[in-house]
């Protein structure tokens, strides 16, 4: 039996549990070869990969980050050369072929799950296991990678608040998530913000302003105020830090903490600080919970692939670990909604999104 791994997209907490599951699994129940792509599709492009056994995965389960590397830049269909961009899916599945992969497990987000469906056309066979701390993959409930994010987003808002309460100020807190607002709303839920702003809701800087300063004169002499780095203003605006032509992604977001507390302070009078969490969200050690996800997640994709069952990803729904097709996430994003228990638990205590 000889399967394939790789990990694509942005790292996360929880890459190597599952990773450890699916090599010490397999190699324990049916003595298989394992290989290991590096840096996602680039080593399935560039034909560059390693064996892993029972020692390359040992003492991996709460190490933050991942062993194989990943990049969201390498994708088969549209490989980047000097002579332009080319489709080199045919020769990756050849490669594949030539190998003997029976499966390639794939842990990513939607761009790893997209270019996966896309292989499996091709017929290649794919599981694909769900990471992202942006938690925005369509088919499933929860990914690798988001809980811990969620739960650093939380202890830093928690730790920003007594210097906010000291100085009286306005503290911004910035965080990832790019067009989804899982993370600063779950963050923001978790540690008391005063005011979520989401990408999902064009917020008014006036509606959040009033808010600040109608709790000034109750006497709350500082705010929180958790922006996610995609929201937009009811102007349709986006504050982007830089434009990368060559890339998959090629809007860098960033910047849009600052803007907000620099319009905050002149509105309202009350100095305003910001805090952009960056890459701090997305390294470190996985929560429990975390490497529990991940480790269940590739049973099941395993499972699956024991059953020939193939071109699936697995899926957290209804709490119940599960899988769907590979179309159900290809090409798309999961956004959140006004019906979503989080946000309408927020709404019923008062917290702002700038609406």
């Amino acid at each position: 039996m000889k399967v394939g791994i790789l990990t694509g997209g942005g790292d996360c907490p929880g890459l190597n549990s599952a990773i450890r599951l699916v090599v010490k699994r397999l190699i324990h129940e049916h003595d298989a070869q394992v290989y290991g792509f590096l840096d996602g599709f680039r080593g399935v492009i560039e034909q560059d990969y390693k064996v892993l056994d029972f020692d390359s995965v040992s003492n991996i389960l709460d190490r933050g980050g991942t062993i194989l590397g990943t990049s969201n830049k390498y994708n088969p269909f549209r490989v980047y050369t000097k002579d332009g961009v080319q489709d080199k899916s045919d020769e990756a599945v050849r490669y594949l072929d030539k190998l003997g992969i029976e499966c390639l497990f794939t842990v990513g987000g939607d761009g790893t799950q997209t270019i996966a469906a896309e292989m499996a056309r091709k017929g290649v066979p794919v599981v694909g296991i769900p990471k992202t701390i942006d938690n925005d993959l369509v088919g499933t409930e929860f990914a690798i990678g988001f809980k811990t994010a969620a739960a650093f987003v939380a202890d830093a808002v928690m730790r920003v608040r007594s210097t906010a309460e000291s100085h009286h100020r306005i503290l911004v807190v910035e965080t990832m998530g790019r067009y989804a607002g899982w993370l600063a709303m779950y963050g923001g839920a978790a540690s008391g913000a005063d005011v979520i702003l989401i990408p999902e809701i064009p917020y008014k800087l006036e509606k959040v302003a009033d808010f600040v300063a109608a709790r000034a004169k109750k006497g709350r002499k500082y705010s929180i105020v958790v922006v996610s780095e995609g929201v937009k203003s009811v102007t349709g605006k986006r504050v982007v830090r830089r434009v990368v032509n060559d890339s998959p992604e090629p809007l860098r977001l960033g910047g849009i903490g600052d803007h907000i507390a620099n319009e905050l302070e002149d509105m309202t009078g009350i100095e305003a600080r910001v805090t952009v969490l960056g890459h701090l969200q997305r390294g470190g050690r996985p929560l429990p919970e975390d490497r529990l996800l991940a480790s269940r997640l590739a049973f099941h994709a395993v499972d699956l692939f024991l059953d020939g069952k193939t071109g699936l990803m697995v899926a957290v729904q209804n709490g119940d670990i599960t899988e769907v097709s590979m179309e159900v996430p290809h090409g798309k994003q999961r956004f959140v909604t006004m019906d979503d228990p989080v946000f309408k638990m927020e709404r019923s205590i008062g917290t702002c999104f700038g609406y």
